[in-house]
């Protein structure tokens, strides 16, 4: 299963290579953004951080493009999830992630939309279930405004500000540790994944709890 994951993560490395290469590239970023803030499973980060090292003074701009298509996609699968409803949801995840995904929500409002946009969870999963369980509209872009440009800003600004010769070790280190970047991408979305259950769980189990003094409390 390990080659597998580390043979797709090399294909995708050589497709997000020729985007970075094609003269539509900004296009493509914005469109990569869009797509994974609501269906696509590659994070734009990786096409982001090509373009960076490629011309790092355009590096703002880069960022700017990626968080408008990454907030605009949040809006469109906020839309996708107020439209199809739990339904939907079901069928795109696994009922675990969307219970701890419900209890995050319970616990934290858009606060948790903010804090995901900034880890290696999948966006689509928290823009989607925003929709499903009617989070305000607007509080819902703000938070997304603000997590996904803090990621992308924070990336980019990285890159501006590097000196030129520390840019060019940076581009022999991808290319010399390729495969190992890919495998540290897939732990940190696994890890994402199991954060995110457990701490549902942790939830869910404190929620009950309380519930439980309340009613002892009661009588």
């Amino acid at each position: 299963m390990l080659d597998d994951l580390l043979s797709w993560w090399h294909a995708q490395r050589e497709q997000v290579a020729a985007y970075a290469a094609s003269p539509h590239a900004l296009w493509i970023l914005f469109a990569m953004a869009f797509a994974e803030s609501s269906f696509f499973p590659l994070p734009p980060d990786i096409l982001l951080i090509a373009l960076c090292i490629q011309d790092q003074t355009q590096a703002p701009l880069y960022a700017l493009v990626c968080t408008a298509g990454s907030v605009l996609g949040g809006m469109f699968g906020f839309g996708l999830g107020r439209g199809g409803g739990r339904p939907l949801l079901d069928r795109l995840f696994r009922q675990e992630r969307i219970l701890a995904v419900e209890r995050h929500y319970q616990r934290y409002d858009v606060w948790a939309v903010a804090i995901a946009g900034f880890t290696p969870i999948p966006y689509k999963v928290f823009t989607i279930s925003a929709g499903v369980f009617r989070l305000d509209f607007w509080r819902f872009c703000l938070a997304s405004l603000g997590s996904r440009g803090a990621r992308f800003f924070l990336i980019a600004m990285a890159f501006y500000l590097c000196p030129p010769d520390k840019l060019l070790w940076i581009k022999r280190f991808v290319a010399e540790y390729d495969l190992w970047i890919g495998l540290a991408v897939i732990v940190g979305v696994i890890a994402g994944f199991l954060f995110l259950s457990r701490h549902g769980k942790r939830l869910a189990r404190r929620d009950k709890e309380r519930d439980h003094a309340k009613s002892d409390n009661a009588r």
